[in-house]
């Protein structure tokens, strides 16, 4: 079993940023892709980032492309996203998954609230 946390959510303004902490526990998740998903109100969960245990495959939504970073830190079993330049629709709860299929998530956190005020 895999525990996911997130932490470092929040309310900014637009033009803002914010980075989100996911830490995993559980398992080992070298054969894992680790990424970010979000639900704005009233829409289905849509995938947002994701990264593979090397760092060398990356996937973004085009949304957030040029804005958002993921990363990764291996040693401290941790995937973080940074989210630059937020706009109002980005406001959504995001999920932290690890997934052994990229975007086919096996595992989910509880979820952070973002939002973003315009």
């Amino acid at each position: 079993q895999v525990q996911l946390v997130e932490s470092g959510g929040g309310l900014v303004q637009a033009g803002g940023s914010l980075r989100l902490i996911c830490a995993a526990s559980g398992r080992t998740l070298s054969t894992y892709y680790m990424g970010w998903f979000r639900q704005a109100p009233g829409k289905e969960r849509e995938f947002v980032a994701a990264i593979s245990w090397s760092g060398s495959n990356i996937y973004y939504t085009d949304s957030v492309k040029g804005r958002f970073i993921i990363s990764r830190d291996n040693a401290k079993n941790t995937v973080a996203l940074q989210m630059n330049s937020l706009k109002p629709e980005d406001t959504a709860v995001y999920y932290c998954a690890a997934a052994r299929v990229v975007r086919t998530p096996d595992y989910w956190g509880q979820g952070a609230q973002v939002t973003v005020s315009s």
